[in-house]
């Protein structure tokens, strides 16, 4: 078994994901807490990318639960039409929109329980909420992240809880606020699922993986490279 990280193992870690991205902010486009929601909700097995082109025009006069009902389940259907499962998510979406109008004020809940309890809310998507909308140091554990902490062994685990957990454990409180987005970008920049860009990889020597890649694909220009 590869060996675990140190407690200074994981601070060089995290120093080193900060230093290339002091700020990291969520790739998905988003106007107030109820949008965001909304969008994570809508990028369950989506790319980020095919979700903001379908709520770019969207979120321009539909930003609030009463103006969603208002739509309906049809015309949110007709909107996000391009974005995969988007029936089922366009139900959900009506759903939550109108329990968030009957039992919280029209207002997106600060708590776990209560954005779980939500139609189409996992643990992921609240974590994300929680995280992005209200500032909590919550780890949402996303396929970049489960792969991330797998691949390089800072939290190791079979499935997402376990990765959730670890990973709690393993990073230092001071990096946990913006932990989930350094590891997101990690894993969709450098990390990738096929073939990792260890070459460039800023962590690459505290990295557990022992089949790293010696060179760069030539589809993947340097420039592109975070």
């Amino acid at each position: 078994m590869p060996k675990r990280f140190t407690a200074a193992e994981a601070e060089e870690f995290f120093a080193r994901l900060k230093k290339l991205e002091p700020e990291p902010k969520t790739e998905l486009n988003y106007v107030n807490p109820y949008t965001l929601l909304v969008a994570v909700a809508l990028s369950a097995q989506a790319t980020d990318k095919g979700v903001n082109k379908a709520t770019a025009p969207l979120f321009k006069t539909v930003n609030t639960p009463q103006t969603m009902v208002a739509l309906g389940e049809a015309g949110l259907s007709e909107a996000i039409k391009t974005i995969g499962l988007y029936r089922g998510k366009a139900k959900n979406v009506i759903a939550l929109s109108k329990i968030l109008l009957e039992q919280h004020g029209g207002e997106v809940p600060q708590s776990r329980e209560a954005l779980e309890a939500l139609p189409g809310v996992g643990r992921k998507t609240a974590n994300v909420v929680l995280n992005v909308a209200f500032g909590e140091p919550t780890i949402a554990v996303d396929t970049h992240i489960f792969r991330v902490s797998n691949r390089t062994n800072l939290a190791p685990g079979k499935t997402v809880v376990e990765v959730e957990m670890g990973l709690e454990k393993i990073v230092p409180d001071h990096f946990k606020s913006h932990a989930h987005h350094w590891l997101i970008l990690h894993g969709r920049y450098t990390c990738v699922a096929r073939k990792p860009l260890c070459p460039v990889c800023v962590v690459r020597d505290l990295c557990r993986f022992k089949e790293k890649t010696k060179e760069l694909p030539p589809e993947k220009p340097r420039a592109k490279v975070r």
